[in-house]
């Protein structure tokens, strides 16, 4: 007989979305009420920051980090300074008092919202979904969702994103075909019944103000249990979009891979990131996703040419800046000659990898690999 179950049963009898237990719920009642009893002061703290972020309503780019992904957001921000493309509308939500240094010297504005944030673990995930990495991912929501409350557009993304071209320029454009929906998403790659049917990646999307969006991220503010049980925000939202495009006509886009690749096209498209390593093809940004842990993002950015922080920055040494200097104070430009290389700092580590340079002589990553720039692809 037919049995009635849900839309995340398997053939297999796996079940994607079990619904979270009781210490799910109770862990995620501790964390709204601390949210909840200081909502007040820390959108209070926030005001004068976006003032000066985003003066005239602009959009705000807003990223999370903590001390052990640190690397990777001044690999942004040399990056993006390496292009010519300013940081004014950066907000880095800092995890901890050593990245709100690292922000500062860069010259981005940082806030550390030492309610929310003050059990956030320093060290990096050492793989998707651990505590770690699970963890971080409600400091994920309330950035975008207080940002978003405050009255602005916000461009949420990851710390292992790096600009090709600044993106803010095509979700600005009122003639461009994106200007009418509500929130536009990376596309993840993967197709199964976890993300469906958008498939969104929740590690770089843009958001703007309306009260659907609003409503959008207070729900998935209230859906914190569902992170805790599924160990990822991604699949809590994608649930979310699908339910809110449905009953208050949330008009949600998954964006081209093409112009927005990530971690998918990086490991399963090779004939795209040759065009992309050989630089006839320009998207505007790349997201190294669907990576095992860290250090091979490092590995992988470096080898397609997309690494601009010099080894030797005393930002992360004992030149740190001081946490309670003034961003204005701050000699920023010599923070940056110090830790941002002009041109990307190209280095080999796997031959089956895409690379601007042929890698032939590194081994492969994958058992069996071969050459990714000999190989033919069909």
């Amino acid at each position: 007989p037919l049995v009635h179950v849900g839309r995340g049963r398997s053939s297999n009898g796996g079940n994607e979305f079990a619904p979270p237990k009781l210490k799910h719920i109770h862990a995620h009642w501790k964390r709204l009420r601390t949210y909840l009893e200081n909502y007040e002061e820390v959108a209070g703290e926030l005001r004068p920051i976006l003032e000066r972020v985003a003066p005239n309503n602009d959009p705000v780019v807003v990223m999370v980090c903590n001390k052990g992904q640190s690397d990777l957001l001044a690999n942004f921000a040399c990056a993006a300074r390496s292009k010519g493309i300013a940081l004014t509308n950066v907000l880095v939500f800092a995890a901890d008092e050593t990245t709100e240094q690292i922000a500062k010297g860069l010259g981005m504005e940082v806030y550390y919202d030492r309610h929310n944030f003050h059990d956030l673990p320093e060290k990096e995930a050492a793989s998707y979904g651990d505590d770690v990495f699970t963890s971080m991912m409600f400091a994920k929501i309330v950035c975008v969702q207080m940002v978003n409350m405050l009255g602005h557009d916000v461009l949420f993304q990851d710390v292992d994103v790096v600009w090709y071209r600044d993106p803010l320029a095509i979700f600005r454009d009122a003639t461009s075909p994106l200007a009418h929906y509500d929130m536009l998403f990376q596309d993840d790659g993967a197709r199964s019944a976890r993300y469906a049917p958008f498939c969104a990646n929740s590690g770089f999307y843009y958001v703007r103000h309306n009260d659907r969006t609003q409503y959008l991220l207070a729900s998935l503010l209230y859906h914190g249990d569902e992170v805790l049980a599924f160990r990822s925000h991604q699949q809590a939202l994608n649930a979310l979009l699908t339910e809110h495009a449905s009953l208050y006509g949330l008009r949600v886009k998954t964006l081209d891979g093409q112009d927005f690749p990530g971690g998918f096209h990086y490991h399963r498209k090779k004939d795209f990131m040759k065009e992309v390593a050989s630089g006839t093809r320009v998207p505007w940004i790349f997201h190294m996703s669907w990576t095992h842990n860290k250090d091979n993002k490092l590995l992988f950015l470096k080898q397609m040419g997309l690494w601009y922080l010099q080894e030797t920055c005393g930002l992360f040494g004992n030149k740190a800046v001081d946490p309670d200097a003034a961003a204005d104070s701050i000699a920023v430009d010599d923070v940056v000659a110090e830790c941002c290389a002009a041109k990307p700092l190209v280095s080999c580590h796997y031959r089956d990898k895409p690379s601007v340079n042929p890698c032939d002589d590194s081994p492969p990553i994958d058992k069996g690999g071969k050459s990714f720039w000999t190989v033919t692809v069909q």
